[in-house]
């Protein structure tokens, strides 16, 4: 077994074997570097986590990310017009908030605390089937995005 990079959390280890997946110090680098900064595409998780790994490839970054979300210790997202992002938060039916400026993505939790999105109003004529989870993408504009738009607004004049 390759020895972990110095600052990795352990759980990570556990998770790893439970998963049937061995514990590589580029598993844990990836892993580490989502848990810091959630949903982040494969090229910025590369960035990352080359500062512990210099000899890291894109490519092998792409198998670790595809290996963890098969096996359920990451979670991919797709946002419209943006690359594939990935988190560690798994297990819940949590979604997302995507500011159409930055690109900025926001954790956004149930608005109810029974998941309403998992018990559909099927229309009628439907098939109706047991859902397990809910992709809701809530698009609009960030804070502070909304700031520096007003902030460069020319001030309108009578």
């Amino acid at each position: 077994m390759e020895t972990a990079p110095a600052a990795h959390q352990p759980h990570w280890d556990a998770a790893l074997r439970a998963a049937g997946r061995r514990v590589t110090r580029q598993r844990l680098a990836v892993l580490g570097v989502l848990e810091r900064t959630p949903h982040l595409e494969a090229e910025a998780v590369l960035r990352e986590a080359r500062h512990a790994l210099p000899d890291l490839t894109l490519q092998s970054v792409y198998v670790i990310l595809t290996d963890l979300t098969n096996s359920g210790l990451l979670r991919r997202i797709e946002p419209p017009h943006s690359p594939a992002r990935y988190e560690t938060r798994v297990g819940d039916n949590h979604h997302h908030a995507i500011c159409t400026s930055c690109g900025r993505v926001e954790d956004v939790d149930c608005a109810v605390g029974h998941a309403p999105c998992l018990t559909p109003s099927w229309t009628p004529g439907s098939r109706p089937m047991t859902i397990h989870v809910a992709e809701v993408l809530y698009q609009g504009v960030c804070s502070d995005c909304l700031g520096l738009a007003e902030a460069a607004a020319p001030e309108l004049s009578s």
